[in-house]
């Protein structure tokens, strides 16, 4: 800024500091200005000529002039300060606020910069080309929003042109200064609607002339026939002042309480009136670049989700600016959004997109929302809606154009049908259209009945005359007793005194028909449903009544006409003929001036009349005054004149209707045009989208392939196998089978889905095959048995819990497997040891069975006796209970053990007998020993005494 002048503005810095670090940003300032320079301070107040700096680790905020620091909410690398610097400054400063965004890497600011020209502040951007960091001037810029881009050098100059310009002037646009220079406003109108097609003039004044005179100051231009004269040398200019009327500001959930409300009041209601699988539509008007359209989306989302049933979804978001449309078709939005959203919301319904710049609404999301141009004054009405969200749009419009749009929106909302608008708007003097559900929140709901259709046609049918009747409709008129004396005397004089009447517009159209009209009118020939006046006249009635309509319509006053000559079947009447402007009444409810025209006959004609009769008679009158005929032709030219006026007048009317016509053609044409444009769009929307499927086919033909080769796999793998399977649900559904399997139940391709219980087994004596597996899929213990089937077969049967990937029980599993070869080789075993049995306990030779004992260490320890016969009790007289288990060493007296061991051990590998010698220890008799070797570590021993041995010998 200049060093030789006061700027006399309060400069706000707001940098990305390091949290950890004590900033020297303020003395580092206070070299290069010649203005006081603060780090500020909680409650510091904002003076002129002073520069604030942000200290670290604070959000800042300005509040009624007062700088208000705060503790960061959000972690480090999530914080956005100059957001939420800006959406501050925008709220407490609305048009004298002014934001400016330097070199810098990010988003931050962008969102706040929507504030600031929503209250009708002024933006400025650093060119990126000067920045050593262009993230955050791009983004700014991206916005359209900016006014000026421009280098840091050339931003002063600017800063105080426009401030002077705007804030500098004694006088300053205001609605009463407009009819100074109406015609220069009416032209900035219409200079809007020849370009944009768009009709701004029921829009409120002070929102038109606060955003006009912005553009003045940014344009420095200083009055308004100036501003006029610039716009239509600048196309863009015109775009520029269309774009700063259609900026909104919005953002996701904006007004988070209202937003819960809608939540909590509205939703569950809108919900529990629709069956299963039901559509829910909704429409969103001047729904902006989308945030809020999209925030109803994941509202309705979470409710589908929470209810955990489908619903078909429609959510129509229009709006004017087809900029705005686009974006928000895009569902694109910068990195700073974060701020409005919850982490929870920010994971769920939204990408980060690479560079983590901006984030990206889940396909998922925008795939319930139709984005589309559409203008809501003039365009038809979306019908059959449950929810309309028209937030902080009626607040720019006046009050003729919120009359006609709450109607609308009652018409377009099915019954109980909710209406959501802005925290500063209402439903009016339409409170007989919508209940309150919550008047905070300004949520209401469809309201039916009697008082609903009167109000509608109130609005629908303005006019008064509509209420008032020659006679009940049965023709008869209502008893004293049940009437006031002043209706029953106003309708008798209705019926009886009052002449044939017809209440029309400007045109002649007929809106209302009074008394017996048919001595006047006629139809018209040609197409039915003709209701002009002027069309159904009666021959000798047109010219005059045309006139006097025109005559009424330029003074105000009433008209008449008298004894002009009307032929009715084939005669002449005399009738009066007057005209008399409809005075609107208190309400305001005529919105259009009205005429009445009232026709009855009269017994007096008129000299233009009488001298016409007197020609038709044939008849000469040799003392009528030259004065008189020089007066009625006067006044018969002056009728000509006045009907060849009204005709020319008419059709000057009819030529600009023509020229009306041709430019809504033109429009109609380039709407046309757009709507192939966007057809153009839409095709290639479609083409992406047909690339897309493409790819997914691709994909799914290829994880297709692999499934049916893992299929292959499983199927051969478990027919290999031999084990017999079957699958079965937790409603002990069969849901596959192996062909083995068959074998042991009577299974078909058809019993897939049939209960297990239904099929007849071929198990021999088993029959809690159901039974077993819901008890184990209770306990989720596994069972196993050996059952047999009815050809002989023998199968361990095996049942357990079906587990998936994710450790989720969805059934049970049951297999054979085939053990009949096992069963019969166990058969065997059992023959055999019963023949040796028997043989081992009939053996006259005294038997035992040793079995050599092992250590820890595998090696051999002690021989214990397994089993004796009974030759060898009798023999040795030891008893088989009192030495089974029992060592060797503690029966016999061992010669040496360890030879033995290695006999016996030695025998064992090459399967051949060892013979040694053992003495008794209780009868001292000795034995030759022979062990023949049977199992491991087992052998069969055959003891024979040695009857004449000596002791020594021993």
């Amino acid at each position: 800024m200049p060093s030789d002048s006061n700027p006399d503005m309060a400069f706000v810095l707001v940098q990305h500091l390091d949290p950890n670090h004590k900033s020297i940003l303020t003395e580092l300032v206070q070299r290069y200005t010649r203005m006081k320079v603060f780090e500020v301070e909680d409650g510091m107040k904002v003076e002129p000529n002073c520069a604030y700096i942000i200290p670290p680790n604070r959000e800042m905020a300005l509040f009624k002039g007062e700088l208000q620091l705060l503790e960061p909410s959000a972690p480090r690398g999530q914080r956005l300060p100059i957001n939420f610097f800006f959406r501050s400054l925008a709220q407490d400063q609305h048009e004298r606020a002014i934001g400016i965004v330097l070199s810098g890497t990010g988003s931050d600011g962008s969102l706040g910069l929507r504030d600031i020209k929503g209250e009708g502040g002024m933006v400025i951007a650093q060119s990126p080309e000067s920045s050593e960091y262009d993230g955050m001037p791009n983004n700014a810029i991206a916005t359209g929003l900016v006014d000026y881009i421009l280098p840091p050098a050339r931003m002063p100059a600017q800063l105080i042109a426009f401030t002077n310009h705007r804030f500098g002037l004694p006088t300053r646009i205001s609605e009463g200064s407009i009819s100074k220079s109406e015609n220069a406003w009416k032209k900035t109108l219409l200079l809007l609607h020849s370009q944009t097609g768009h009709d701004f003039s029921d829009y409120k004044p002070n929102t038109i002339l606060r955003r006009i005179g912005r553009r003045m100051a940014v344009n420095q231009i200083e009055t308004m026939d100036d501003y006029v004269k610039f716009q239509q040398q600048s196309r863009d200019e015109v775009k520029a002042l269309f774009q700063d009327l259609l900026i909104g500001v919005t953002s996701f959930f904006r007004d988070p309480e209202a937003f819960k409300s809608l939540e909590e009041s509205a939703l569950p209601k809108l919900f529990a009136t629709k069956p299963h699988g039901g559509s829910i539509r909704v429409w969103s008007p001047g729904c902006s670049t989308g945030e809020e359209a999209y925030s109803i989306a994941i509202l309705l989302q979470e409710r589908i989700e929470a209810l955990g049933v489908n619903y078909d979804v429609q959510i129509f978001a229009t709006d004017i600016d087809s900029r705005t449309i686009d974006t928000a078709r895009a569902g694109l939005y910068p990195a700073s959004i974060a701020s409005d959203l919850s982490p929870e919301r920010l994971k769920r319904f939204f990408t980060e997109e690479p560079g983590g710049e901006s984030f990206r609404v889940h396909k998922r999301i925008r795939d319930l929302l139709i984005f589309s141009e559409q203008n809501v004054i003039k365009d038809p009405p979306f019908s059959k809606l449950d929810l309309i969200s028209c937030r902080n749009l009626l607040i720019y419009m006046g009050g003729d154009l919120q009359k006609k749009l709450i109607p609308l929106f009652h018409y377009a909302l099915n019954p109980g049908g909710f209406l959501f608008l802005g925290t500063s708007e209402t439903v009016g003097d339409f409170g007989d259209l919508f209940s309150v559900v919550d008047r905070k929140s300004k949520l209401y709901q469809r309201r039916e009945g009697s008082n609903v259709e009167r109000t509608l046609l109130r609005v629908i049918q303005p006019s008064p005359f509509r209420q008032v009747s020659a006679a009940p409709a049965s023709g008869k008129i209502k008893s004293p007793a049940k009437q006031p004396v002043r209706e029953l005397t106003e309708q008798t004089i209705l019926q009886r005194l009052s002449p044939a009447a017809a209440l029309v517009n400007g045109a002649g159209d007929i809106l209302y028909l009074h008394g017996r009209t048919g001595l006047y009118l006629e139809p018209a020939p040609g197409e039915t449903g003709v209701n002009n006046i002027l069309k159904m006249a009666r021959e000798g009635l047109r010219r005059e009544l045309t006139t006097a309509l025109r005559q009424a319509e330029k003074s105000g006053d009433t008209v008449r006409y008298q004894g002009l000559r009307v032929k009715s079947n084939g005669d002449y009447s005399l009738v009066s003929l007057t005209v008399l402007p409809v005075v609107a009444g208190a309400d305001g409810a005529i919105n259009e001036p009205l005429y009445l025209v009232a026709l009855e006959k009269s017994s007096s004609a008129s000299p233009k009349a009488e001298n016409a009769r007197n020609a038709d008679a044939g008849v000469e009158n040799q003392d009528s005054d030259e004065a008189t005929q020089i007066a009625a032709l006067k006044q018969e030219l002056r009728l000509k004149e006045e009907y060849l006026q009204a005709t020319n007048e008419e059709l000057e009317t009819s030529n600009e209707e023509l020229k009306s016509s041709n430019e809504e053609m033109q429009s109609v044409n380039e709407e046309l045009q757009s709507t192939n444009e966007e057809l153009e769009t839409s095709k290639e929307e479609l083409q992406s989208v047909n690339e897309e499927l493409s790819t997914v086919n691709a994909e799914l033909q290829t994880k297709v392939a692999d499934l049916s080769r893992t299929n292959n796999d499983m199927n051969n793998l478990l027919a290999g196998t031999g084990i017999g399977t079957v699958f079965v649900d937790h409603g002990l559904c069969i849901m596959r089978f192996t062909p083995t399997a068959t074998k042991m139940i009577n299974l078909i391709s058809s019993d897939v889905g049939r209960p297990v219980g239904h099929i007849v087994s071929n198990l021999l004596g088993y029959d809690r095959l159901v039974e077993d597996v819901r008890e184990v899929l209770d306990s989720l213990i596994p069972k196993e048995m050996e059952v047999q089937s009815t050809e002989g077969a023998w199968y361990a049967m095996r049942i357990q819990p079906y587990r998936t990937l994710e450790n989720v029980i969805e059934g049970a599993v049951i297999t054979f497997t085939d053990i009949t070869r096992e069963k019969k080789i166990q058969e065997k075993l059992r023959e055999s040891e019963t023949k040796f049995r028997g043989l081992f306990e009939g053996a006259p030779l005294a038997m035992a069975i040793l079995e050599t004992e092992l250590d820890q260490d595998g090696e051999a320890g002690d021989i214990i006796f397994r089993a004796i016969n009974t030759a060898f009790e009798r023999e040795t007289g030891l008893q088989g209970l009192n030495i089974q288990g029992k060592g060797l060493a503690r029966v016999f007296q061992k010669v040496d053990m360890k030879n033995m061991l290695d006999a016996l051990g030695a025998a064992a590998s090459v399967s051949e007998p060892v013979t040694f010698r053992l003495l008794s220890v209780s009868t001292q008799k000795s034995y030759a020993v022979t062990a023949y070797p049977i199992a491991l570590n087992q052998c069969a021993a055959i003891f024979n005494p040695e009857p004449n041995s000596t002791s020594q010998e021993r």
